[in-house]
């Protein structure tokens, strides 16, 4: 009989265990589920201002209100077809500064460079 009410004991004390297993999980879930509908809800309200930003930002972007902004505070002119000129009345091209079979281009451009720039120097005078 004493081997008996032992096992009954047992078999409760286990049976309280799992119930106080079972209630932590579901508390926890319960946090859970807490946590995810206020991500979502979080997540909603930043999609909304995504939206109301964008509204914006097409509204600001119209090229309509653009040009009425530009006239207002720029004085700029119209563009006129005698303001443009053909091709063959550009200046000529510069010289190359670097060949184009140098192994070092930079190198050459630095160096050539350095023999048409004007420095502080005196040549000829040495301190």
């Amino acid at each position: 009989m004493n081997l008996v009410r032992m096992l009954n004991l047992v078999v409760v004390a286990a049976l309280v265990l799992a119930a106080a297993y079972v209630y932590k999980i579901k508390f926890e879930s319960t946090l859970q589920a807490e946590r995810v509908a206020k991500l979502r809800n979080e997540i909603r309200h930043e999609r909304d201002k995504i939206a109301a930003l964008r509204a914006e930002w097409s509204q600001l972007d119209n090229p309509s209100r653009i040009q009425g902004i530009a006239e207002r505070h720029l004085s700029l002119k119209s563009v006129e077809a005698t303001q443009f000129d053909t091709l063959d009345h550009l200046p000529e091209r510069p010289p190359d500064r670097v060949s184009p079979d140098a192994s070092d281009p930079i190198a050459a451009m630095i160096e050539s460079l350095r023999n048409d720039m004007p420095t502080g120097t005196v040549r000829g005078k040495t301190p």
